[in-house]
């Protein structure tokens, strides 16, 4: 099921060129920083590796929601502006290095993701798999850190940066909890759409779309009105955004998604797509997620042997996602997320109706709810 989204290309603006601002400041500023860890010592090479292999790659949404809810409130463009908006993009590089490490997963981008690559590095390790992981995790923290270290230096003035503070306190502690969410109900014996949906909001929804949006707005001096409706736009197409990635995990193309298609079911993650398929199952088909899901789970965290990427008789790995994509298909549980994402696009369309904004920034906003909802990686 498609989308119907108008896009109008906002004058003065093209989204290639803005990535482009942005990755320049992250790439730079990421260089910068790599190369004060290795000044401590050489040995931390291989963790100033991974903090720059974190920022190489992404669509750099949370960044463009970020200058556009400032451009939103009728300021003009910024270079400083652009470097705030940038460190939206840290907060999210900190969160991949920490959500592939807690769900052990192989591939980001196509290439391996930190905690694995890190490996080679702690070779002589007693604990090497161990070891890579906790560096991961430090890697990730410093990566927040970062965050917030670009956005105080943006260059904008301390009077607007100061407008913004309390929601970053917010977006940290909310981004935390969805994560720590998702932990306690995984592998839950009966998934629950309420909450997974609970899980989408304050994992991604929050920190991808209305927060960026809502701290772009506050620093370009919105009011009461355009932070309630940047708020009601950003909730609903910031879950739309993971909705379509739940699906994008399962059924998408890894040469395009970049990320391993069983990660999902490996890690019997409540997602909203696995609560759908459980509502509209009966006993017979309950049965058979439970076996496919439980002959998923094979991973060995202690010695970081992974046993999940096989395909063999007992039904684990590539076999078993197979198993359970067919089971969501049957039961038509995809076409119910496609429903879901469909209503958050027109709910967050509505709401930028609403608000009578400058020209450019609705027609990139419009722009924006496509390139967030309908996608392929």
């Amino acid at each position: 099921m498609a989308v119907a989204v108008t896009v109008t290309v906002p004058e003065g603006w093209e989204p290639g060129a803005f990535k482009a601002r942005v990755d320049q400041v992250l790439h730079r500023f990421a260089a910068e920083e790599a190369g004060q860890l290795t000044a401590i010592d050489s040995s931390l090479g291989p963790v100033a590796d991974a903090v720059e292999t974190a920022v190489a790659d992404g669509k750099r949404l949370r960044a463009a929601f970020c200058y556009w809810g400032w451009r939103a409130a009728g300021q003009p463009d910024s270079d400083a502006l652009v470097r705030a908006a940038a460190s939206m993009e840290l907060v999210h590089a900190a969160a991949v290095v920490h959500d592939d490490l807690i769900d052990d997963s192989p591939l980001r981008h196509g290439r391996p993701t930190a905690h694995l690559a890190l490996r080679e590095a702690v070779r002589d390790h007693p604990q090497p798999a161990l070891a890579a992981r906790s560096l991961a995790m430090l890697a990730g923290d410093l990566l927040m850190s970062m965050a917030g270290q670009l956005f105080v230096t943006s260059g904008l003035p301390a009077a607007y940066l100061g407008r913004a503070r309390p929601l970053w306190a917010a977006l940290a502690r909310e981004l935390i909890a969805g994560e720590c969410l998702e932990i306690l109900h995984t592998g839950s014996a009966a998934p629950d759409t309420a909450i997974s949906l609970k899980v989408v909001r304050y994992k991604t929804a929050k920190y991808t779309v209305e927060q960026p949006l809502l701290i772009g707005a506050l620093l370009g001096g919105a009011g009461e009105r355009l932070r309630a409706g940047c708020s009601a736009y950003g909730l609903p197409l910031g879950e739309a955004f993971q909705l379509r990635d739940d699906l994008l995990g399962l059924f998408g193309d890894p040469a395009l998604t970049g990320k391993d298609g069983s990660d999902d079911v490996r890690g019997h993650r409540p997602t909203a797509l696995l609560a759908e398929t459980w509502r509209l199952a009966g006993e017979e088909d309950r049965e058979r997620l439970r076996t496919l899901l439980a002959a998923g789970a094979g991973t060995d965290k202690d010695t970081g042997t992974d046993t999940a990427d096989t395909d063999t008789d007992t039904g684990t790995g590539t076999g078993t996602a197979d198993a359970v994509r067919d089971v969501m298909r049957r039961l038509k549980a995809p076409d119910r997320i496609e429903g879901m994402i469909t209503a958050r696009v027109e709910e967050a369309l509505h709401a930028l109706d609403e608000l009578d904004l400058p020209g450019p920034a609705a027609a990139a906003l419009n722009r924006l709810a496509h390139s967030a909802a309908v996608r392929r990686s």
